[in-house]
C-alpha cells in the first residue's frame, strides 16, 4: 500500500461522476464500494483525488446539461452511471476525455458506443451488466416457477431492446414472447391493460432507466396488480416487494470500475481498454411477496438464490 501511494502522491487526478437516477440508499452503497476501490488503489479524497459527482434525478432533460457542466471542469476520466442515456449524453459532449460506463444493459457495439469489446477505438470503454446468457437464465427462472406458462409476457422499452434477441432462447424452453411495450412514462398505466389482452401468464421486465427504474414504485405497483409470476432486472425491485430477480452484481461491477479507473489514470487508454463484461450475477427472491400471490419457489431455486427477503 505504501508503494502504490507514492506512485500517486506526485498527483492530483479528478474524476468526473455522472449518474442518470438520484443517489438513493442502494446507490450509494455501490457508490462507497467504488470509492472503497479506489482507496485501496492509493487514491484518496483530499490527497490525491477530486472526485465530482453529478445526480440528474431521473430527469433526461438534466443529462446534457450535467454533461456538458461535468465535462468543462476537464476530468481525467468520466464514470457514466445509470445506462444508455447517460453515456449517450457524454459521447455527446466529449471524443476525448475517457468515459467509462458502468452497467450499462445493452450491446455497446450495436449502441455505437465502441467498435468491439476487445478494441474500443474511441474514448468510451467501462463494464457492461448484460452477458450473454442473461435472459437466457431468467426465462429458465420464471419457467421454473411457473412451469405451467407457456405465454411469457416481456416488458420492455423498443427504443433500447428488441424481443427478437430474446426468441433463440425461448425456443429452447418451448415459450411464446408477447412484448409489452413502454417508451415513456405515460405508457406505464397500460401495463395492466396490455398484459391482461395478450393473455400472458408469466412476466419477464428488461432493464429502462430512464422510464421503468425511474418510476420504479409505479412500475412494481402496476406488474403486481397482475399478480403474475415476474422476474425484475435488479435487486431493487425486490427490495421493494417484486417476487424474484436475476442480475449482474453491480456491486462487483462498481468495485471492478475503481480498477478500470486507475488503469486509465496511470497512462492506460480507453481506446485499447477492453469492454469487460459481468463475472457475477445474483438471484434474488422475496418469499413475502411468494406467499401473498400464493407461489411456491422449488427448494432447489431457493438453494440457488444469493439472497432470500423473508
Amino acid at each position: 500500500m505504501t508503494h502504490l501511494r507514492a506512485q500517486t502522491a506526485d498527483r492530483v487526478a479528478r474524476v468526473g461522476v455522472l449518474q442518470f437516477g438520484e443517489l438513493n440508499a442502494e446507490r450509494q452503497r455501490y457508490y462507497e464500494g467504488f470509492r472503497q476501490g479506489l482507496h485501496a488503489l492509493g487514491w484518496d479524497e483530499g490527497h490525491n483525488l477530486v472526485l465530482d459527482a453529478r445526480y440528474a434525478d431521473s430527469k433526461p432533460d438534466r443529462l446534457k446539461e450535467l454533461a456538458t457542466a461535468l465535462t468543462a471542469t476537464k476530468p481525467d476520466v468520466i464514470i457514466a452511471l445509470g445506462g444508455v442515456s447517460t453515456v449517450r449524453a457524454l459521447q455527446a459532449t466529449t471524443a476525448t476525455i475517457p468515459v467509462i460506463m458502468v452497467g450499462t444493459a445493452v450491446d455497446p457495439v450495436r449502441a455505437g458506443f465502441v467498435q468491439s469489446l476487445a478494441q474500443p477505438g474511441g474514448n468510451i470503454t467501462g463494464l457492461i451488466s448484460l452477458g450473454p446468457a442473461l435472459n437466457e437464465e431468467r426465462l429458465e427462472f420464471i419457467k421454473k416457477v411457473a412451469p405451467r406458462a407457456m405465454r411469457i409476457g416481456i416488458v420492455l422499452n423498443p427504443e433500447i431492446w428488441s424481443i427478437e434477441d430474446l426468441r433463440p432462447s425461448a425456443s429452447a424452453f418451448g415459450l411464446t414472447l408477447t412484448p409489452i411495450a413502454i417508451r415513456r412514462p405515460e405508457d406505464l398505466p397500460s401495463i395492466p391493460h396490455q398484459i391482461t389482452t395478450a393473455g400472458v401468464e408469466a412476466l419477464v421486465l428488461l432493464t429502462d432507466p430512464g422510464v421503468l427504474e425511474s418510476h420504479l414504485a409505479e412500475t412494481l405497483r402496476l406488474v403486481l396488480q397482475t399478480r403474475l409470476p415476474t422476474i425484475f432486472p435488479w435487486r431493487s425491485y425486490v427490495v421493494a416487494g417484486g417476487l424474484m430477480s436475476y442480475a449482474t452484481s453491480l456491486e462487483d461491477l462498481y468495485r471492478r470500475a475503481a480498477l478500470t479507473v486507475d488503469r486509465i489514470l496511470k497512462g492506460a487508454s480507453p481506446t485499447t481498454l477492453p469492454v469487460e463484461q459481468p463475472v457475477k450475477f445474483e438471484l434474488v427472491i422475496n418469499l413475502k411477496t411468494a406467499r401473498e400471490l400464493g407461489i411456491e419457489f422449488p427448494a432447489g431455486l431457493l438453494a440457488r438464490a444469493d439472497e432470500v427477503i423473508e
